[in-house]
């Protein structure tokens, strides 16, 4: 996208032999920061790399890698491409050697990355990390070193997990702090001290207000956020921060409790990137959800994940059916006075790609939410709290409405008998299938 040329074909690959299952992009690539790396993963397991020259189109295939399993996920840290199996197996390919490296480790249910760190949440209960950017490997067998952060006290399976670097955090790691969910429903907070360096994190808080695995967690600069399998069910908390650092005085608040249903269909393999219902945003700012109810509908809920409030509803402009989308916060441009933005991509079942403008969503519900409480505080009455709006002029909604909800399922057909209540077994473990619609509880 160039502002005097608009949208522009950078790249076609050619045709692959099997259906593209993950694809990462990297558009910083080089000494001169110039290149953009392409990589796709295919459902035969070989993942495919090129090189792309900024300017000419130019390119070039830097190879064709296999794990020798399905890849789950695909992704860049900095300049190393990463590839992962949930069946226990790390790829890496290494910019500067073009060494292709694979390593088994245990059975991996989740990942995050934070600067050029990796860690993996295991089936065995611990959290494992690797050092992108030192890549160490050992002398004895030139295997890549994996090394055990930490062990969850029950050893239940760490089915989600999310790092946080504070402010203050150098290279080398000075506060991090990293929340876990569990099989059982846990959610653990534990951090890295700078007097505890080379003795591990060490256990901050626990939260057990769930019944059903975690299949997310976030944690951010003023939110703790979760999410279980039962009906995608979230909780979120405040997060109290001391000179960056989370503190306990007075410590996580509880701030609500609601459901983000989605509706899975049976005939679309879940492993696929695209349809992740979120947290979704900058750790830095607000997180939102993207709620799809039912496979091939043609609108999707963008809801603030600290209290579930809708945003907005995005519709496509030409009435086609959502197949996919993504959240993505652009940097600002070089004008004066401009700032980043968020987008939500959303691709469709025509084959075509809408883009729209989530900050001015943002903007304006910030604006009505504003509104709302201040009509409250003028008439003399305590101010509307954003689970429970008051006014029919400016209410703030939550999910689908009975009505919205009712005419989305009208519109597809529901099939009870292969649905369950388990998470997606994939090493992102954010999507959900779900037990038909309970009316009550949604």
């Amino acid at each position: 996208m160039k502002d005097s040329l608009g949208w522009q074909a950078a790249y076609t690959s050619p045709r692959m032999d099997a259906t593209l299952k993950h694809i990462a992009l990297n558009t910083k690539f080089g000494p001169q920061s110039s290149e953009r790396m392409l990589a796709a993963a295919c459902a035969n397991n070989f993942i495919h790399l090129w090189s792309l020259t900024d300017g000419n189109g130019g390119e070039t295939k830097m190879g064709v890698f296999s794990l020798g399993v399905a890849v789950d996920k695909l992704f860049f840290i900095g300049s190393q491409l990463v590839a992962l199996s949930k069946t226990g197996k790390v790829g890496i390919w290494h910019s500067m050697t073009h060494n292709w490296q694979v390593q088994d480790v245990v059975p991996i249910s989740c990942y995050d990355t934070a600067g050029s760190f990796l860690l993996l949440g295991c089936t065995n209960g611990s959290i494992y990390y690797i050092d992108m950017q030192k890549f160490p490997l050992r002398m004895k067998d030139n295997d890549l070193l994996v090394t055990e952060l930490y062990r969850d006290p029950n050893s239940d399976v760490i089915t989600s997990i999310s790092v946080y670097l504070t402010p203050k955090t150098n290279l080398c790691g000075n506060w991090i702090e990293i929340a876990y969910g569990t099989s059982s429903g846990s959610v653990r907070v534990i951090v890295q001290h700078p007097e505890t360096v080379g003795h591990g994190p060490q256990l901050f808080q626990t939260f057990t207000v769930h019944t059903a695995p975690i299949t997310r967690v976030a944690l951010t600069t003023n939110h703790l956020i979760s999410v279980c399998s039962e009906y995608n069910h979230v909780r979120s908390w405040g997060v109290t921060r001391f000179r960056g650092m989370i503190s306990t005085q007075p410590g996580s608040t509880s701030l609500a409790s609601f459901k983000v249903l989605t509706l899975d269909s049976t005939d679309v393999t879940l492993d696929c990137d695209g349809s992740d219902t979120g947290p979704f945003g900058d750790q830095d700012g607000e997180q939102i959800f993207v709620q799809k109810i039912v496979p091939d509908t043609n609108q999707v809920f963008v809801r603030l994940a600290s209290n579930g409030d809708r945003v907005c509803v995005i519709r496509s402009v030409d009435d086609s059916a959502i197949s996919s989308f993504l959240v993505h916060e652009c940097e600002g441009s070089n004008r004066m006075g401009s700032r980043p933005r968020r987008y939500l991509f959303t691709g469709h079942s025509t084959g075509g790609i809408q883009m729209w403008d989530l900050t001015t969503a943002l903007d304006q519900y910030h604006s009505k939410m504003g509104s709302v409480v201040a009509s409250a505080s003028n008439g003399g009455e305590k101010a509307a709290s954003p689970q429970k709006p008051t006014g029919s002029s400016s209410q703030i909604l939550q999910g689908p409405t009975p009505d919205e909800l009712l005419q989305l399922i009208d519109e597809c057909e529901i099939c009870c008998t292969s649905l369950n209540t388990t998470p997606c077994s994939t090493p992102h473990a954010s999507v959900t299938h779900l037990p038909g619609l309970d009316y009550h509880r949604q």
